[in-house]
């Protein structure tokens, strides 16, 4: 049997590190995921996706990430039955992630909702076009080739 979703995506709200009676980290957060496909004259549709965090990844989530920073997470998904305050039954559908990672951009992957410094623009991109002919040597073909 397999169970693995991987979705990407952004966070809804910062997330909140919780400590269970056992001492145990845990969080759970909402991930905002675009569908891939959209309707002619309408507009793409988002799915909220429910993900929980324990140990060392829900402190690495509550530390790195917050609302609206972009995450990418794999996990797998679980169900759990529960009642509502009415008394109604319920079940919740989520992601226990097993690694989380970022994706956005490095602007914004800074650390507690803090913008990291954008990266300096100024040296030119690296040129490979200024070797000349002399830079190589011609290789024979039954003797030097490693296959």
């Amino acid at each position: 049997m397999l169970n693995c979703a991987v979705i990407m995506g952004r966070l809804t709200a910062d997330p909140e590190l919780r400590t269970t009676t056992s001492g145990i980290s845990v969080t759970s957060f909402s991930v905002a995921v675009d569908r891939s496909y959209v309707r002619p004259g309408e507009e793409r549709q988002t799915d909220f996706i429910n993900v929980v965090a324990w140990r060392q990844t829900a402190e690495f989530v509550t530390r790195y990430f917050h609302k609206g920073s972009m995450i990418a997470v794999q996990g797998s998904i679980q169900t759990r039955n529960y009642e509502d305050k009415t008394g109604a039954k319920r079940t919740a559908v989520e992601i226990v992630a097993d690694n989380v990672s970022f994706c956005g951009s490095k602007n914004e992957a800074g650390t507690n909702g803090f913008q990291a410094a954008p990266a300096p623009v100024d040296a030119p991109a690296p040129s490979f076009s200024t070797a000349s002919a002399t830079d190589f040597q011609a290789a024979d073909m039954e003797d030097e080739l490693p296959f």
